[in-house]
């Protein structure tokens, strides 16, 4: 499985298990809450729809209306709506307790974040931190190419290249918010025995920081140069 086919799969799960969709419902969720998947298509979905079906994680449920898509792209059929199997539950939230390298990269690590309210403390930990030693590591290398190719560069390039070590930057000191509001959630939890007794659950989202003014910057963006 590719790399986007696999990202793709994790969001359609994460999205299906909040509720029942549609295709055409499924692809404009994606497009509207996933920056990621604003260019796709329904040949790009279908396609792994009918995948997880074949795994057992979806149910296909026809109805008797047409589903809300195109015409061109859809014609006048009946209504399919996707649903989680058990089985797919199980696979979805596998999927959420890892933390591998590839959640920190760009494009995962920004549908990662979409469903960190579905995703345990532990792992959101070990996510963010990922995230930011890898963007630490790339604003190191930034500093380095650019300290050396200064004086070829002209003053446009030369802006670009500051722009985006200042998108590296930015994102690094949100994930530092991030990760000391999660160590304060933590902290706080096991300091009190009533919080400590009850469960970790994955709609836990004590780890977002008050915010003073300003925005966060969205995960999805593309913080490369």
């Amino acid at each position: 499985m590719s790399r986007r086919s696999g990202i793709l799969e994790f969001a359609v799960l994460g999205l299906l298990r909040e509720s029942p969709m549609h295709g055409y419902e499924l692809r404009k969720r994606l497009n509207t809450s996933l920056g990621v998947f604003r260019a796709f298509s329904y040949g790009t979905l279908y396609p792994c729809l009918k995948a997880l079906v074949a795994n057992g994680w979806l149910t296909e449920e026809t109805g008797s209306e047409p589903e809300t898509a195109p015409a061109s792209l859809t014609g006048r059929r009946a209504k399919i709506v996707y649903r989680l199997t058990p089985e797919g539950k199980s696979h979805f939230e596998e999927l959420l307790a890892h933390s591998g390298p590839d959640a920190w990269e760009d494009e995962h690590f920004g549908v990662r974040f979409a469903f960190f309210g579905q995703t345990s403390r532990d792992v959101r930990m070990r996510v963010l931190e990922g995230r930011r030693s890898r963007l630490e590591e790339r604003l190191e290398k930034m500093r380095t190419s650019l300290a050396r190719s200064r004086e070829r560069l002209d003053d446009y390039t030369l802006e670009l290249q500051r722009h985006g070590m200042e998108s590296v930057e930015r994102e690094v000191r949100w994930l530092n918010e991030l990760i000391e509001s999660e160590r304060a959630g933590r902290d706080q939890r096991a300091a009190d025995p009533a919080e400590r007794n009850q469960k970790d659950t994955s709609g836990d989202t004590g780890g977002l920081p008050r915010r003073r003014g300003g925005s966060r910057p969205d995960p999805s963006d593309d913080t490369t140069t």
